[in-house]
Parts: C-alpha cells; sequence; structure tokens
C-alpha cells in the first residue's frame, strides 16, 4: 500500500479561545487532485499552515509524503510548492528576480527555461517589476514559483484568485500536467464550479471537522434531483409524490400537465410510474457541488 501524501490524524489547534481544528483526520492518496472545500473560518488555511509546518497544532499528527512536518520540516517543503492565499511579494524586484530568489533558496533547482515556458503559457512579462502588476498577474508569479521546480506536492490556497476565465483554463491544465507527471495537488477553494471541474476527490470541512470525503462526481451523484415531467394530458401527480424518496415540488398551472418532482437516491421507481403514464417530455438537473456543499451547511443551521 502506498504512502499517504497527506495524512493529518487528530489535528487541533487553538488560537486563544478560538478552537480552530476539532480532531481533523484526512488522507490524501499521492498522485490525485485533491479539493478541501469550506467557508471563511472553517479551517482550511490553518490546516494547510499546519501541513507545512507554519505554525504546529497542540495535539495530532501531520505527515507529508511519509514525513513528519515537525521533524522533518525543511525536507518537506523542499518537495513541496506552496501558493498562499495571501501572497506577499518583494515589490521592489522584478518577476524574474523574484522567481531567481527563490530559485537560489531552493538551490537552483528550477530550471530556468521551464520558468519562462510557464510565463509564456500564462502571459506574464518576466522583466516587469511587481509594483505594476495587477492582482491578477501577482498571482501568476505565486503560481509559477509553486511550480517551478517541479515539486512532489503541490499545496495551493484559492489559486485562481484575481485570474480571467482563459488563465483559469490554463492553470487548470497545468495542474492536471503536474498530477499526470506524478505529482499530488492539493488545493482549497470557494468556487465550487472550479472544484468541481478539477478535483478527482474532495473534503467538505466544517468548524474544524471534516465531514465528508468522496469522489466529487459520486457526492454529487448521491444528492438530490430534480425532475421536470410534462405530460400530453392531465395527470394527478400525489401517486407520484408517495413514491420513496419523491417529493411534489411544484405542479405548473397547466391543468396538471406540468409536474416537478424531487428525487433523493436512484430515479428506478419513479421511472417505472411515469412509463405508465402520457409522458411528453422529462428532463432532470444534478446539483452543483455547490448545492451539495450548501446543503451541509444547512443541516447544520437547522437545529
Amino acid at each position: 500500500m502506498s504512502v499517504p501524501a497527506i495524512a493529518l490524524d487528530g489535528v487541533h489547534k487553538w488560537y486563544g479561545p478560538v478552537h480552530a481544528l476539532r480532531g481533523l483526520n484526512l488522507e490524501v492518496r499521492p498522485g490525485e487532485i485533491f479539493g478541501f472545500l469550506g467557508p471563511n473560518g472553517a479551517g482550511k488555511t490553518t490546516t494547510i499552515r499546519c501541513l507545512l509546518d507554519l505554525i504546529r497544532p497542540q495535539r495530532g499528527t501531520v505527515r507529508v509524503l511519509g514525513l513528519d512536518v515537525q521533524r522533518h520540516s525543511v525536507e518537506v517543503r523542499s518537495q513541496t510548492g506552496y501558493l498562499p492565499g495571501e501572497l506577499h511579494l518583494d515589490e521592489r524586484l522584478t518577476a524574474a528576480q523574484h522567481l531567481r530568489l527563490f530559485n537560489r533558496v531552493r538551490g537552483n533547482r528550477a530550471d530556468w527555461r521551464y520558468v519562462t515556458e510557464l510565463a509564456e503559457r500564462l502571459r506574464l512579462d518576466l522583466d516587469r517589476p511587481i509594483r505594476n502588476l495587477s492582482l491578477g498577474n501577482k498571482q501568476k508569479v505565486g503560481l509559477i514559483q509553486a511550480l517551478m521546480h517541479r515539486p512532489r506536492l503541490l499545496v495551493m490556497d484559492e489559486p485562481t484568485t484575481g485570474l480571467d476565465p482563459l488563465m483559469q483554463r490554463e492553470v487548470f491544465a497545468l495542474l492536471r500536467e503536474a498530477r499526470d507527471a506524478g505529482a499530488t495537488v492539493f488545493f482549497s477553494s470557494h468556487i465550487m464550479s472550479e472544484v468541481e471541474l478539477l478535483a478527482e476527490r474532495v473534503a467538505i470541512v466544517r468548524q474544524g471537522r471534516v465531514v465528508e470525503v468522496a469522489v466529487t462526481d459520486a457526492l454529487i451523484q448521491r444528492a438530490l434531483r430534480r425532475v421536470f415531467v410534462r405530460f400530453r394530458e392531465p395527470v394527478d401527480p400525489r401517486p407520484l409524490a408517495n413514491l420513496p424518496g419523491v417529493t411534489l415540488l411544484e405542479q405548473a398551472e397547466t391543468d396538471g400537465r406540468a409536474v416537478t418532482l424531487q428525487v433523493q437516491g436512484t430515479m428506478d421507481e419513479l421511472l417505472r410510474a411515469l412509463a405508465e403514464l402520457p409522458v411528453l417530455d422529462l428532463d432532470t438537473e444534478r446539483p452543483s457541488l455547490e448545492e451539495v456543499f450548501l446543503a451541509y451547511y444547512a443541516e447544520e443551521e437547522e437545529p
């Protein structure tokens, strides 16, 4: 069995009276793109900082690439590319000078030809001073410094901040290429559509705990679906609403010729019932990852 790229076991972190991580457990497999979801204050950034030994938890263990991050902090960081959520760059330097500084700190491990290739793909002028760059272009500098030494692990906190849709797609391509070359990608985001497009598995974190880890598609498929049905003639929808997992959401004002249903679980029973009715058209809508995500927080607020 392969060693997990990331393994957190029973991690607790307090900031004074604030209990930021409450026994957080998480395991990320080597060679996967893993999304880490949660609202502001859920513990995403705290978790990432614990991964890199930038802060230390009061309890629990953190292992990255099979290494204890506190005992092997330098080695872990040398094999990791990190893009922080709050990126701070030296405004006096050009982008190229900044990246060369990063490269020297890492023992000149990066091939500068790869740096220029990344800059071309991200449309970044390396000769411009940092102070003259837009937020999006500063983000590109951060992305290049994380990718340039071809690390075994990429840890990215909101990687597409400030980027236009074209550049977001290019970043997705770069992360997939890194994965295909053997790297593990761990990224947090609040943009559900990009997590849905990019991540193979996701973890949902709530109040410092991981409440769900699932294959992205399976998480969405398991959630509720909406079904829109139009009939050739008026139909009483109440028998449909009595089926297991089926709820009547709306009956359009078309003399009973249209209905909206909500289905939890499989649609087998509903489809068998509809086969006996004069169905003119049927359309289904699966929830987005955002709807699934929000459902977890709705459940939290109900009590």
